[in-house]
């Protein structure tokens, strides 16, 4: 199994969001100090979560400072690239038109959600349409 498809737990996402937003390497507490406010978190308990973030090949910790700074592996676009598949191919069959009809009919998709999308998409035709030429 590739790295980027492992799993990620709601806490482990939100230690990797504070690691993937800093474009530097960081400390344990600099960490903690980031999740204030979403956990109540002792360092120990972080400590086992970047452990774990370790072993399954997100994060690297480099010691050789004496201090214990971390940083990714997996990059946020690889996971998101990743994560997005599997739930694709998990939920909808691999089919974006299938998602996109339940979210819809369930009304998680407003008008204006399809407007922006249709416009995305466009846009995004348009770009390929020009490189090809």
């Amino acid at each position: 199994m590739c790295k980027a498809t492992k799993k990620l737990g709601e806490a482990e996402l939100e230690i990797m969001q504070v690691i993937w937003d800093s474009e530097v390497p960081v400390t344990s507490n600099y960490i903690l100090k980031e999740l204030q406010g979403r956990r109540k978190w002792q360092l120990s308990t972080l400590m086992t979560s970047l452990s774990r973030l370790a072993n399954k090949g997100f994060i690297i910790c480099d010691r050789s400072s004496g201090t214990n700074l971390y940083s990714q592996v997996v990059s946020e676009s690889d996971y998101k690239t990743n994560a997005g598949k599997h739930f694709l191919e998990q939920l909808y069959n691999n089919s974006i038109q299938n998602m996109v009809a339940t979210l819809y009919s369930s009304k998680m998709i407003k008008e204006e959600d399809l407007a922006e999308l249709r416009s995305y998409l466009d846009t995004l035709e348009s770009t390929n349409h020009e490189e090809a030429e």
